[in-house]
């Protein structure tokens, strides 16, 4: 095991694998340096002497600007670092393209083919309520189904808890649409039932038309208040729906109809030198057979934006990434909030110090892959390749953004732990090796392996085989389990 990471020959600081005390010596490049202080696992020390007012670099990249002169050998955080991010930017094409891999064998997972042509990877029932008013009436529906149905050849039943839908304007009420539709059309749901109150804005009419082509043996409606008991009527449809997914059977399907998710939650030090890079390789490798990779979390790309800018696969899809960056920094400012306003207390806490420093692990997750298109808030992938989508860096929402937009898994990789899992398989992935002996309940595969001398290919054939098994329905992740699914949908507007 390394007791250092020093990534690039030009970077200015070196990361302390663990907590390491004043006084202790590294040779660096040639050079003896002495810790001047004590500082914690995944935080940074000057290699060379910094003066005040140049940048600092890490990865090859700048995370900031020194604010005083930094010796060698000194801890480098966010007492004498800062951001060297201002404002909205323009923004020049230069392509950096990659040629398409070559052709491979395509591997393939069990999965399900349904009648559209899409393919999923779970054959569950999804009750999905139109406003946040009958919640528990959707609540108590999952619990008696989850009873009835324990027999039957389907893989669950799931309610997605939301307070939304009613009281909603605008831009609100469509985001609240279009996100709960794009669940509806989900292939891990092999029928799903819509329950509605009656008086509420998003009409169960309305949304009808926002689902678009409906097919009724895999998708039911309800409205509560035009039923006599909700209850009994929500099951009579769920009994339809279970009859309608027993159906359906596990089948080899190619990986080209794979699409996953990628996010990073509670990141720390080690994230952009361990866990993001391993899933920017598996990345890689999915679409290197033809499959479907989704990014978001647009405010932790600031800082790092050129690298996906640079990446478009035309000067058409370079100006859709121009305007998602500074459409997300416009509305920062529209309310009169920083841009730069990140990292998080458990980010900085971890060894993060600004949002350059964030952005560049938070980018690391696209792996190299061209980007082929940009998608908004709420829209599904129709393009195989790396995508991104329009979402906010919050969990909730961008996990619940990633699986509206079609993943059928999330890659999640955290340095601090959650045991938050989204509405479709979440699979955490820590990057150090403590997080995941302490959380092994939280945390499904380990990165931190990468620090303790494993070879990256390898983990990285390791992490897509296992994410080949949670496709097929051999493993499970922690998240479903425990039985820890949510989703949250994006807010902006009035509330009447």
């Amino acid at each position: 095991m390394s007791a250092y990471i020093k990534i690039k020959s030009e970077d200015s600081v070196f990361i302390l694998y663990q907590e390491t005390k004043a006084g202790t010596e590294f040779e660096i490049d040639g050079t003896i340096i002495t810790l001047q202080e004590d500082i914690p696992a995944g935080h940074k020390a000057a290699v060379k002497a910094i003066a005040k007012g140049e940048h600092v670099y890490k990865f090859g990249y700048s995370i900031g600007i020194a604010q005083q002169d930094i010796a060698p050998g000194q801890w480098v955080h966010t007492h004498n670092l800062k951001s060297g991010l201002s404002g909205l930017l323009s923004y020049t094409y230069e392509p950096q393209l990659l040629a398409p891999p070559a052709p491979a064998d395509i591997p393939t997972f069990q999965g399900f083919l349904r009648e559209n042509g899409e393919a999923g990877i779970r054959n569950e029932i999804w009750i999905i309520n139109t406003v946040g008013c009958i919640n528990k009436t959707c609540e108590r529906l999952e619990m008696l189904a989850t009873k009835r149905y324990a027999s039957r050849g389907i893989d669950g039943v799931h309610h997605f808890s939301h307070p939304l839908g009613c009281s909603q304007l605008g831009d609100d009420l469509s985001y609240t649409q279009k996100l709960l539709a794009a669940l509806a059309n989900h292939p891990n749901a092999a029928g799903v039932l819509v329950v509605g109150l009656g008086c509420e804005n998003n009409q169960i009419g309305e949304f009808k038309q926002v689902i678009g082509d409906l097919n009724p043996k895999r998708i039911k409606f309800m409205a509560a208040q035009e039923v006599d008991n909700e209850l009994e009527r929500g099951l009579e449809l769920l009994d339809e729906l279970v009859d309608y997914a027993e159906t359906m059977q596990r089948q080899p399907i190619p990986v080209t109809k794979l699409k996953v998710g990628l996010k990073c939650g509670g990141s720390d030090g080690f994230s952009g030198i361990t866990g993001n890079p391993l899933v920017g390789a598996f990345s890689d490798k999915l679409i290197g057979y033809g499959g479907t990779s989704i990014l978001t979390e647009v405010p932790e790309m600031f800082g790092a934006e050129t690298i996906l800018m640079n990446r478009a696969k035309d000067e058409q899809t370079f100006d859709k990434i121009v305007s998602l960056v500074n459409d997300f920094k416009s509305y920062f400012i529209r309310y009169g909030q920083e841009v730069y306003e990140n990292p998080s207390p458990g980010n900085k806490s971890g060894g993060i110090s600004t949002l350059e420093e964030k952005s560049l692990g938070c980018t690391q997750k696209g792996g190299t892959s061209n980007v082929v298109d940009v998608l908004p808030y709420g829209e599904r992938v129709h393009s195989t390749g790396l995508n991104l989508v329009q979402a906010p860096g919050n969990d909730q929402v961008s996990v619940t953004a990633l699986a509206a937009a079609g993943a059928h898994i999330v890659l999640f990789t955290t340095g601090r732990g959650t045991p938050f899992g989204g509405a479709v398989p979440t699979v955490k992935i820590s990057t150090n090796s403590d997080l995941a002996e302490r959380k092994k309940h939280w945390i499904d595969f380990n990165a931190g392996q990468l620090i303790d001398g494993a070879d990256k290919d390898a983990v990285r054939d390791d992490l897509f085989q296992y994410v080949l098994d949670i496709a097929s329905g051999v493993k499970e992740t922690n998240n479903e389990l425990y039985g820890y699914r949510e989703i949250a949908i994006f807010k902006d507007g009035v509330t009447l």
